[in-house]
């Protein structure tokens, strides 16, 4: 790969980051603090929170086998997937490749930076290939991004084509395995220190049911933890989400149970589905969601959001006409869909 200076952009090479005070600060013996501006009444809410969340990081590097200074923590995956277009990216010069079709924010966070984005099909299975990959690039291309599992099509993308596309590319491979939980295939997270050119997402929205708190996960070379850290507002993940994330850390054992329960759930109602006179055909997924081709998407949305079910429509994304994206529910809420698909009348 190239060096990560000859990456990175060079304002932001140069950059010297902000430093709050409770960066200036690390100490834990004070108990008067007249540093940051802060209101003195309304503990613990009155406090600015750590801005490197050490305290989260070192109970998440026990679960992930990965140490604290290989983590990034940002507001959602998707903040981490827009500092590496801003760190990285020269707006109006440099440019990206994807697969397509995929996460749609790779797309929208290379256009809000003025970066080219480049997509390569994939093929009939889903699948890529490396060397098309490599081939849509130039020597203007910073990043590559795969999703595996993928989202729309939820399925593990190959993994000798994932090594091959780290290994040969010059550039920054930015694997997304927001929905890795649901797999069988180990993450990449195992081969880290092989691939100093790799970035790892992970989310808390998925596995462990906390969309709602926006916690995305981060795991590269310290040197890239480092200048993704150098960008970052600085206090970018609030107190609550800190102390809610660092709680359901403490309930490893109960998300792993919700995992196994999920994956049963995506058999079962895959196995219906494929029962449903609607459907053409069931796409296998690694997953906690599927992707069923369906006699008519458009009408059978509009049919089942009438009913007060809502699914995700992908009938306009690239190799996906006539397809519903379908997450796992509870099995009330999965016996529900069945019963509404099953008096539909198309």
């Amino acid at each position: 790969m190239k060096t990560l200076q000859e990456l990175t952009r060079p304002n932001i090479w140069k950059l010297k980051p902000y430093s709050s005070a409770r960066d200036e600060y690390k100490g834990v013996t004070a108990s008067v603090f007249l540093d940051a501006n802060e209101n003195p009444y309304n503990l613990p809410h009155n406090r600015y929170p750590d801005p490197m969340q050490w305290e989260l990081k070192t109970q998440l590097s026990k679960i992930k086998k990965v140490s604290p200074e290989h983590i990034f923590l940002g507001n959602g995956s998707d903040e981490a997937i827009d500092l590496v277009f801003r760190a990285f990216c020269e707006p109006g010069k440099d440019n990206v490749v994807a697969i397509d079709p995929t996460y749609g924010m790779y797309q929208v966070c290379a256009d809000v930076n003025d970066v080219e984005y480049r997509k390569v099909l994939l093929d009939g299975n889903f699948q890529f290939s490396a060397d098309k990959l490599l081939a849509a690039t130039d020597e203007h291309t910073k990043l590559i991004f795969l999703c595996s599992p993928n989202n729309p099509t939820g399925n593990d993308l190959l993994r000798a084509e994932i090594e091959k596309l780290i290994r040969e590319f010059e550039g920054l491979v930015i694997l997304d395995e927001a929905y890795s939980d649901f797999s069988e295939a180990p993450s990449f997270l195992e081969e880290l220190d092989q691939y100093p050119n790799l970035i790892v997402l992970q989310t808390f929205s998925k596995a462990w049911g906390c969309a709602a708190i926006r916690l995305g996960m981060a795991f590269a070379s310290v040197e890239i933890i480092g200048i993704l850290n150098k960008i970052k507002y600085p206090y970018n993940v609030n107190q609550l989400t800190q102390q809610q994330a660092i709680s359901m850390l403490h309930k490893y054992y109960e998300i792993e149970c919700w995992v196994r329960t999920l994956k049963e759930e995506r058999d079962y109602l895959e196995k219906e589905f494929e029962q449903l006179s609607c459907t053409v055909k069931i796409y296998p997924s690694d997953a906690n969601f599927f992707l069923a081709k369906v006699t008519d998407a458009v009408k059978i949305y509009n049919y089942l959001v009438g009913e007060g079910i809502i699914v995700r429509n992908r009938n306009s994304i690239a190799l996906c006409g006539n397809c519903l994206r379908v997450t796992v529910g509870t099995r009330v809420e999965n016996n529900t869909l069945l019963d509404a698909l099953k008096k539909y009348q198309g």
